[in-house]
């Protein structure tokens, strides 16, 4: 954003946190705000990057919706209709590859998101790290699934 008095520039986002699929960099912010966007049917979402053979990395999109959860069918239309929606946003680019549903997402007491945990889930690993934090420790098994 540039301010119309001084001329100067301020970088909102968090700059950190950047993705580089097929030689493209774009922040997880931008992603994550489309998501968002699609007010009808998202609540809250979280993406993260994983490594990938072919793109080098790829979107992993952790999604809270404002229905219930979905499963089988269900789950892949909406991901396919979110997949399609970052694509109209963003560019086809954006799309994320994966995308998980859950009631919420880990977060601290404090609701801050343990984004850790989540590129630990995106990645497939083992969660080892300390979840004693968390406010429900239980949606790290939900959110395990991919559609």
């Amino acid at each position: 954003m540039r301010d119309a008095e001084t001329g100067y520039f301020r970088i909102t986002g968090r700059i950190d946190d950047v993705l580089n699929v097929s030689g493209h960099r774009m922040g997880t912010m931008e992603i994550e705000s489309a998501l968002v966007a699609k007010t009808d049917l998202v609540a809250e979402a979280a993406v993260v990057g994983r490594p990938d053979e072919t793109t080098g990395e790829a979107i992993c999109a952790f999604v809270v919706l404002k229905r219930p959860l979905p499963h089988g069918d269900e789950a892949k239309a909406i991901a396919k209709e979110l997949r399609d929606w970052v694509a109209h946003e963003i560019g086809p680019i954006a799309k994320p590859k994966d995308i998980r549903f859950g009631e919420n997402l880990p977060k601290t007491r404090s609701g801050k998101i343990m984004r850790r945990l989540l590129r630990s889930l995106a990645k497939g690993e083992a969660i080892t790290q300390d979840t004693s934090t968390l406010e429900n420790p239980a949606i790290l098994t939900q959110l395990d699934q991919t559609y």
